[in-house]
C-alpha cells in the first residue's frame, strides 16, 4: 500500500467533491460568501419565521428557484442542479432550506410533476416568483407513511362541476405542513378521489387555503403548529377542510381525470399502479432531503475538526499538553465518520447524476430503481446525520453545547430529516421490497404474499450469484493468507465482502418469506428485522462502490491517494461495525476480525494529519463557520 503525501492541498480534492455540477456549486458558494450571514441563534419562532421568509424572498431574486422548472415557464431546465442548489443551502440555516425546499420542490414540484399544461402556465412562473406560496399537504393526523390510505376525500359533484374535498374526522387532518400556518395561500391536497360513488384512490389538487388578505378561505380551517424542536424558521400548521369547492380543474391531472360528466379516465390502469406512479414522481424532495442532511453534517465534522485541532488536555511527561485529535480514541470519534460523509456524499453525486437523467417517461423498472436508490440514500444520510451531529457535539464538549457554537442548532434542526419526506424504518423496507420484487409490475403494490411468492423463484440464482462472489472473497483470501493488513486494504476485497453480505442476507430474506402460508403478513412481520437488515446493506455496497468511481475520476496523484486511504476507512469501519455478522457467516476469521480493528486504528493515525484538508475539501464558506470556540481560528 502506498504511503500517503506529507500533505495534500484541499483544492485538489474539491473539485472531485463537486462533480458535474462543479460551475453552480462554485457559483452558489459565492453567493452564500458575499451576503450577510449569522446563524439564527436565540430568535423566537415569529422573529425567525420572518426573517426566514425575507430570506426566501431575496433567494427567489437569483436563478436558484427555477432551476428545477421547465425552460417554458421562466425555468433553467436543470433537475440536477436545482437538487445541488438545496443541498447548498444545507450549510446555512436549514429553515430556508425546509422553507424553500416546500415551496419550489415539494409545491411547485407537484404542479409540475402531477399537473398539465394548463396547471404549468397558470402556476409555475408565480410559483417561481413567490407571487403563490404554496403547501404541500400530504400528511395526515392518523397516517403519516400510509399515504396510500389517507382519509382526506374529493368527491365530484357533476352538477356544479365541482370538487368537494373534505376532512371527515380527526384522524385525517393535515398535519406538520410547511409553509401553512403562516404564508401559504394555496395547497396541493392528497386526498381520495371519488366519483359516480366509487373511489379511485389519492390524487392531488390545488386548494386555496387563504384568502388576498391573508384571512383563511372559507370552509378551511388553520392552525399552528407552534415551536418545535428545530426549524422554527418554517410556519408549519394544521389543515382541516369542511365540504371545500373547488372546479374540476383543480385536479392534478397528469395520471388521472374526471370528465365534466363525473367520468374517470386514466394513462395506467389499476389504482395501487397509478398511486405508486403517481408517488414515485415525488422523489426529488426525497433526494434533496439526504444532500441537505449531508451537508450539515459536513458543517458539523468541520466545526467538530477544527476544535479538535487546537483544544489541549492533559499533559505528556514533558509537560506539553496534548491536543486532543491526537487521541485514538477522538480520531475514532470522527475520523471513521468524515469517511463515510465522504462515501455518501460521492454516493449522493451518483443519485443526483440519476435524477437528472431519467426520463419522466423511462421505463418503470428504471424509475423504480431510482424511487428505491433515493429512498435508501436518504435514510443513509439522515441517520449518518442524527449519529454524526450529536458524536461532533460531544467531542466539542461543554463548548459543542453552547448555541453560539452552532453544533446544538444543527443536532435539532436535523433531527426530523430521518422521519419527514419518508420514516426512515418504512423507506428500507421499500428498498428491501423492491430487491425482492425486482420491481415487476405484478407485485408494485408491495403485498406480504406478493413478495413472498416472488422471494421464492429468486432463490435459486440468488444462491448461483452468492456461489460466485464467494469464490472470489475466498480466492482474495488464499492470494493474501498470512498477511491479513494487505488482504484487508485489497479494493476487490473490500468490494466482494460487502457485495456477498449483501446477496447472502437478501437470500436469507427470500428463504424466510417464502414460507408465507395463510396469514402472508405474520410471516413478513416476523422477518421484518431481517428485511431492514436487507435494505441496509444493499446501501451499504452502493454506497462504497459510488466511492471507488468517485477515486478513479480524481486526476491529482496526491488527492487520490488520500481518497483511496479514506476510501479503506470507510469500507473497513463499515465491516469493523459488523463483526459480528462477518464472524457468525464465515466471512472473517477470528485474526482477520481482530486484524480489522488494527486497521481502522492504523488508518486514523495515518490520516490524523490530514484531517483538516478533508474537511477544509468542502469549501464551506467561512461565515458559516464563525462559531466563537474556532475565534482564531486560520480558516
Amino acid at each position: 500500500m502506498p504511503s500517503l503525501p506529507a500533505d495534500v492541498d484541499p483544492r485538489t480534492l474539491t473539485p472531485v467533491l463537486d462533480g458535474r455540477w462543479a460551475a453552480l456549486r462554485a457559483e452558489v458558494r459565492a453567493r452564500m460568501a458575499a451576503e450577510p450571514y449569522r446563524d439564527p441563534v436565540g430568535l423566537a419562532v415569529e422573529a425567525h419565521r420572518a426573517l426566514v421568509f425575507d430570506q426566501l424572498q431575496a433567494l427567489a431574486t437569483t436563478d436558484v428557484p427555477g432551476l428545477g422548472f421547465d425552460k417554458a415557464y421562466g425555468g433553467g431546465g436543470d433537475i440536477g442542479g436545482s437538487v445541488v442548489s438545496f443541498e447548498m443551502l444545507g450549510f446555512g440555516d436549514l429553515s430556508l432550506m425546509v422553507k424553500a425546499g416546500v415551496q419550489w420542490g415539494l409545491f411547485g414540484g407537484a404542479v409540475q410533476l402531477l399537473g398539465t399544461r394548463p396547471h404549468h402556465e397558470r402556476y409555475l412562473r408565480r410559483i417561481k416568483d413567490l407571487d403563490l406560496l404554496g403547501c404541500f399537504a400530504m400528511t395526515e393526523h392518523g397516517h403519516g407513511s400510509d399515504v396510500q390510505h389517507l382519509r382526506t376525500t374529493a368527491t365530484y359533484d357533476p352538477d356544479t362541476a365541482e370538487f368537494v374535498v373534505h376532512t371527515p374526522d380527526r384522524a385525517a387532518t393535515k398535519e406538520y405542513i410547511g409553509n401553512a400556518a403562516r404564508d401559504g395561500h394555496a395547497a396541493v391536497v392528497f386526498a381520495q378521489l371519488i366519483t359516480h360513488g366509487e373511489a379511485r384512490g389519492v390524487h392531488a389538487f390545488m386548494v386555496p387555503i387563504r384568502d388576498p388578505d391573508g384571512r383563511a378561505a372559507p370552509g378551511v380551517l388553520i392552525e399552528d403548529c407552534g415551536p418545535k424542536a428545530g426549524l422554527n424558521g418554517v410556519d408549519n400548521g394544521r389543515l382541516a377542510f369542511d365540504h371545500v369547492r373547488v372546479p374540476r380543474e383543480a385536479l392534478l391531472n397528469r395520471f388521472g381525470d374526471v370528465a365534466p360528466d363525473g367520468t374517470y379516465s386514466s394513462p395506467i390502469e389499476g389504482d395501487a399502479r397509478r398511486f405508486f406512479t403517481m408517488l414515485g414522481t415525488l422523489i426529488r424532495g426525497r433526494v434533496s432531503v439526504g444532500g441537505s442532511a449531508g451537508s450539515a453534517t459536513k458543517r458539523a465534522l468541520t466545526l467538530a475538526v477544527r476544535y479538535a485541532e487546537r483544544r489541549r488536555q492533559f499533559a505528556k511527561p514533558d509537560g506539553e499538553e496534548v491536543v486532543i485529535l491526537d487521541y485514538l480514541g477522538h480520531q475514532r470519534r470522527l475520523l471513521p465518520a468524515l469517511a463515510t460523509s465522504y462515501a455518501l456524499h460521492f454516493a449522493q453525486d451518483e443519485l443526483v447524476a440519476a435524477l437528472h437523467d431519467t426520463a419522466s417517461d423511462a421505463p418503470q423498472e428504471e424509475q423504480r430503481r431510482l424511487e428505491s436508490r433515493a429512498a435508501g440514500l436518504k435514510v443513509a444520510n439522515t441517520w449518518h446525520a442524527t449519529a454524526t451531529i450529536q458524536n461532533a457535539r460531544e467531542a466539542c464538549g461543554g463548548a459543542g453545547y453552547l448555541a453560539e457554537n452552532l453544533l446544538p442548532g444543527l443536532k435539532a434542526d436535523t433531527d426530523v430529516f430521518t422521519t419527514f419526506e419518508g420514516d426512515n424504518t418504512v423507506l428500507l423496507q421499500l428498498v428491501a421490497k423492491g430487491l425482492l420484487t425486482d420491481y415487476k409490475d405484478a407485485f408494485q403494490n408491495l403485498s406480504p404474499l406478493a413478495t413472498a411468492r416472488f422471494a421464492a423463484e429468486r432463490v435459486l440464482g440468488a444462491v448461483a450469484e452468492r456461489t460466485a462472489a464467494r469464490k472470489v472473497v475466498d480466492a482474495v483470501d488464499r492470494l493474501t493468507e498470512g498477511d491479513d493488513r494487505e488482504a484487508l486494504f485489497d479494493r476487490d476485497w473490500q468490494l466482494k465482502l460487502f457485495q456477498d453480505r449483501e446477496q447472502h442476507v437478501l437470500e436469507g430474506v427470500a428463504d424466510r418469506l417464502r414460507k408465507a402460508g395463510p396469514d402472508p403478513f405474520a410471516v413478513f412481520n416476523a422477518a421484518q428485522d431481517h428485511v431492514l437488515r436487507a435494505g441496509r446493506v444493499h446501501i451499504d455496497r452502493l454506497v462504497l462502490e459510488a466511492f471507488v468511481h468517485a477515486i478513479g475520476r480524481c486526476p491529482d496523484p496526491g488527492a487520490k491517494a488520500l481518497l483511496e486511504r479514506v476510501c479503506d476507512l470507510y469500507a473497513l469501519s463499515n465491516i469493523e461495525a459488523d463483526r459480528a455478522w462477518f464472524l457468525e457467516h464465515g466471512r472473517l476469521s477470528a485474526g482477520r476480525s481482530k486484524a480489522v480493528i488494527s486497521a481502522v486504528n492504523t488508518l486514523c493515525a495515518e490520516l490524523r494529519p490530514h484531517a483538516r484538508t478533508l474537511v477544509d475539501a468542502f469549501d464551506i464558506p467561512e461565515q458559516y463557520l464563525a462559531a466563537p470556540m474556532l475565534d482564531g481560528d486560520a480558516g
